[in-house]
């Protein structure tokens, strides 16, 4: 059996072949990131007589045409996180930091760990990946901050007519008027209209007349209404388009996830596009041999400092990992304490113990991810219970 150890990078990758003994069987050799190259490291595996197994390391995203090359031509291939071979060189004797080198490390890791090669599903879960990334909600959020910015300085008063200025009748009415001035000498009729029609009736003439009251009361910076309305047109216009292209993203998201057999949709509370985001960050789960290291590969493991005597007292996320996959758990976690019966009683009992609301939500984040791991691991539901 021979290792193919790879070091990828965005012009030029070093290739390395190791024998089952640890010798070099071809010494490190520069492979471009072209076509041609992609030949020449084609041939070069191709001239050799035994079976072999390719890693290599999860660089940007300038691993991804490789590994499609690779696996298209049936080699069995490890994507390997770059974190597991920066900590297997660390054991070296010899500290020596080169591309040549780091593809020796790639193929002597994959030796002496002897992994499973990466799952086929995995062009499924990096689209999945490449989606639940570019959901575009933070721009959204950035639109939202915006238009309140401008409120605050025009109709600062404005938040209060409502639980949420991005109701759909408050969006409404900002398309129409946006200081304080605008809404104190708008019709009172046409005012109640637009408020009847966003809202479906349940807004009319008493909330109109509350709005021109509170609006008459409130103060503005006067000067800067001509701006703030273009502004405001222009913001809305892109929370508009921001949310008919999220809905696509999800339609796309539902569409891939129903090809990936997957039970994270069973916990109380997980919807699909977040389910979608925590499997796409986890990817293959066999990858990890025990929940800890999950854990720790989320970067929601404890912190741990300890010199002599002296041991903290207080421990923090490490906060490693993967940040996508920290916020979907995040987002996870804060549902399913609603929903989940377990959960929700392990979330109250620690608040009546006057635990801190992120405190004890990154507790039931790390709960969280130990049965998802059970549940990716044994391809079975979440299994609710009572407590």
């Amino acid at each position: 059996m021979l290792f193919c150890g790879i070091d990828v990078a965005k012009y030029q990758h070093a290739v390395v072949l190791l024998d089952d003994e640890g010798q070099v069987r071809q010494p490190a050799v520069g492979i471009e990131n072209t076509r041609q190259g992609f030949d020449k490291l084609c041939s070069l595996l191709q001239s050799q007589p035994e079976a072999l197994q390719v890693g290599l390391e999860a660089t940007g995203h300038y691993w991804l045409a490789l590994y499609e090359e690779l696996t298209r031509l049936g080699y069995p291939v490890v994507v390997l996180n770059p974190l597991q071979i920066a900590a297997y060189r660390k054991s070296g004797v010899r500290k020596i930091k080169s591309d040549r080198s780091d593809a020796w490390w790639v193929a002597d890791f994959l030796r002496v760990a002897r992994l499973p090669a990466t799952s086929p599903q995995m062009p499924l879960m990096l689209q999945l990946r490449e989606l639940t990334r570019f959901r575009l909600v933070e721009q959204i959020g950035d639109c939202k901050r915006k238009i309140l910015s401008i409120l605050d300085r025009v109709f600062p008063k404005y938040e209060t007519l409502f639980s949420s200025v991005f109701l759909k009748s408050s969006r409404e009415l900002l398309k129409t008027a946006v200081s304080a001035h605008d809404f104190a000498a708008f019709d009172l009729a046409e005012l109640s209209r637009i408020l009847h029609d966003a809202s479906r009736g349940r807004f009319g003439q008493p909330e109109a007349e509350s709005i021109q009251t509170l609006a008459r009361r409130s103060v503005g910076v006067g000067f800067l209404v001509d701006a703030a309305r273009m502004e405001m047109r222009c913001l809305l216009d892109q929370i508009d388009l921001l949310q008919e292209q999220v809905a696509q993203i999800d339609t796309s998201v539902a569409e891939l996830m129903a090809q990936i057999p997957q039970y994270l949709t069973s916990i109380p509370g997980v919807g699909s596009v977040t389910a979608a985001a925590i499997l796409a960050e986890i990817g293959d789960v066999q990858r990890f041999d025990s929940p800890e290291k999950l854990v720790a590969y989320a970067g929601i493991d404890a912190t741990v400092y300890q010199t002599g005597q002296f041991e903290a007292s207080e421990s923090h996320m490490s906060k490693r990992g993967s940040p996508y996959l920290r916020h979907a758990l995040w987002q996870a976690a804060s549902m399913t304490v609603l929903y989940d019966p377990q959960l929700k009683a392990y979330y109250q009992a620690k608040r009546q113990e006057g635990k801190h609301h992120n405190t004890v939500i990154g507790a039931v984040c790390r709960k969280l991810l130990v049965r998802i791991y059970v549940i990716l691991k044994e391809q079975r539901p979440y299994l609710i219970r009572d407590c």
